[in-house]
């Protein structure tokens, strides 16, 4: 393929990115402070809310197996899901109830997480050198993040439903971009693919390696106190009562641009193992310093901006570094089921646990009468993902090998 076909395609890939993590950022962390302080929902409602994310991406693998990867071919159906998850997301301003809210924001999720896998098989399929592309592209994905919280800051749509309405908007247009960019068959079509192949079972294949195996239990574990911080950050700063909190958790993304650069570099030096364990570490740490802003009121805010400004090292060398790993675990066969199981691990079961424990936390630790402006016990709330985080990193670290490098020399800086 020219160099000229594969920065046109980067481009498309890059504004894709953009737009996709533009309706996540839109609304994900707002959403926890919009049904505390408007809706009056409680935490363990709030923590299923988030939960409704997770149960889109467990339906993720089969919609993926059973349609994308059977019959349509990848950008037309991101087109379709992306024009009906704007559909939904902009009925959800119209629910006040969680009996209602709650069904429509998990059939929201089923149409948007499906995008996340399909997207990063689509990228890693058409660039030429996913390992160093790969993680610049994704950085648009960050700045998108940023453009979401930036332009719902700037119309004051924290507490409210005009969230939805700007994610939706966003989501249409999302839809009609998928639309122009290359077209990517599906693969398993023909008369020889078995069921288990369609449902994308055969990337269970993977959990034979010893290394692989332990990598998924790793990701699963972690993700059960890392979504502490994203049911949890909003209505913390909220309670703060922190102005223009959406631009100001931005700076996360920020960072996340400048650890996708160095991304490569990290994994061309030091390997997957080193990476993925520095990206746990500093989830144990994030935690810690959001525990020390509750007891350390001096240097409060100090504390937070820099939990804050972690999250590029938490979530690219978690994330994406996982996510490049299955890639090259995985052969072309099974890269979309293997990109599908990631998921289902990251945003599915881990996720839907981790949202569902944060909620039941958030819910005991609430106190009986306010304490300088504080409805929660933050100090207990935040120790508790920490010292989760730490059990995972220590099994990690003993447990998981290096794979053996096949194309070392791909990985550029």
């Amino acid at each position: 393929m020219s160099t000229h076909s594969q920065s046109a395609i980067k481009l498309r890939l890059c504004i894709f990115m953009f737009l996709q993590y533009f309706i996540w950022g839109s609304w994900y962390v707002s959403m926890g402070t919009y049904m505390a302080t408007t809706l009056k929902f409680g935490g363990e409602q709030i923590g299923a809310a988030y939960g409704a994310f997770a149960i889109g991406a467990m339906i993720s693998p089969f919609f993926v197996g059973l349609i994308a990867d059977r019959f349509f071919a990848s950008e037309k159906l991101l087109a379709a899901l992306g024009i009906l998850g704007g559909a939904a997301l902009c009925c959800l301003p119209r629910l006040h109830e969680f009996s209602s809210f709650y069904p429509m924001l998990i059939a929201y999720c089923a149409l948007y997480v499906p995008t996340l896998a399909l997207g990063n098989s689509l990228s890693l399929h058409h660039l030429a050198n996913a390992k160093s592309d790969f993680p610049r592209v994704k950085i648009f994905s960050a700045v998108g993040w940023i453009g979401g919280l930036f332009t719902l800051s700037a119309i004051k749509g924290e507490q409210s439903a005009v969230q939805f309405y700007l994610a939706g908007g966003v989501s249409i247009l999302f839809g009609l971009f998928s639309l122009s960019l290359p077209h990517t068959p599906p693969k398993k079509t023909g008369a020889n693919v078995s069921i288990g192949e369609i449902l994308g079972f055969d990337a269970l294949a993977l959990l034979k390696k010893p290394s692989f195996a332990i990598f998924i239990i790793c990701m699963f574990l972690i993700c059960i106190p890392l979504y502490f911080y994203f049911v949890m950050l909003g209505i913390y700063l909220t309670e703060l009562k922190w102005d223009y909190m959406a631009v100001k958790t931005s700076l996360a993304q920020v960072s996340d641009v400048i650890f996708l650069f160095l991304l490569p570099v990290f994994l061309r030096r030091f390997g997957y193992k080193t990476t993925i364990f520095i990206g746990i570490l500093c989830w144990v740490t994030r935690y810690f310093l959001l525990a020390g802003s509750v007891n350390f009121a001096d240097s409060k805010t100090l504390l937070i901006y820099a939990a804050i400004l972690l999250h590029g090292v938490c979530y690219d060398f978690l994330f994406i570094a996982g996510q490049l790993y299955v890639d090259a675990e995985s052969n072309e066969r099974i890269r979309g089921a293997a990109q599908g199981l990631i998921a289902f691990i990251l945003w599915g079961v881990g996720a839907f646990v981790g949202t569902m424990l944060a909620g039941k936390v958030l819910a005991a630790n609430k106190l009986a009468t306010a304490q300088g402006g504080l409805t929660y016990d933050w100090s207990k709330i935040w120790m508790t993902p920490a010292i989760g985080a730490t059990v995972v990193m220590v099994v990690f670290l003993i447990f998981f090998r290096e794979p053996v490098k096949k194309d070392a020399g791909a990985v550029a800086g």
